[in-house]
């Protein structure tokens, strides 16, 4: 099975947020590059919220470019065999934590936002990643810094996308 029809069934198998899903599965249906960065209409990524394992916080990155505190994430690559695998390799990639494993469930999230061109938007996947007990983080060469918030820290920090997730992960649990 191709990334591609991967994301297809993801997609159709999550239950939330239906007009926006709908539009991830327009696009994929018209764009057969959908799920690579070279597709210059949008194309799909993958995200993880990680959190440690007491469940109250949440692991962000201050991104290079975008000077902003999000979750770990990311593109897709050709050598990931499925959207959740994509999300997992950003989520340890980006905060060098070894052993993350995906909340259970499918996406917790999606999350459709602008990019600057040559593409136009990123229809990002959102998982949750839970670190193992006593994990530690190494900041990678995509942040600026990497740094545990308490749930209640992150709304002073980041945008009301990485908010929105963080409650649909605290749902989750």
């Amino acid at each position: 099975m191709s990334l591609h029809d991967d994301a297809v069934l993801v997609l159709k198998g999550y239950e939330g947020q239906q007009e926006l899903r709908q539009t991830y599965l327009d696009h994929l249906q018209a764009h057969a590059d959908g799920m690579w960065k070279s597709c210059h209409a949008g194309h799909l990524t993958a995200s993880a919220l990680v959190v440690d394992a007491e469940g109250g916080r949440a692991l962000l990155t201050l991104h290079r470019k975008l000077r902003m505190w999000l979750q770990m994430g990311g593109h897709c690559e050709p050598g990931d065999a499925t959207v959740a695998d994509a999300a997992l390799r950003e989520a340890t990639e980006e905060s060098g934590v070894a052993g993350l494993t995906l909340l259970p469930g499918g996406p917790v999230r999606l999350d459709r936002h602008p990019i600057p061109a040559p593409c136009h938007w990123h229809l990002d996947v959102q998982y949750a990643a839970v670190a193992p007990p006593g994990a530690v983080e190494q900041i990678s060469d995509e942040s600026l810094d990497l740094r545990w918030f308490a749930w209640d820290e992150v709304a002073d920090v980041a945008d009301e996308s990485v908010v929105r997730l963080l409650e649909a992960v605290r749902e989750r649990l």
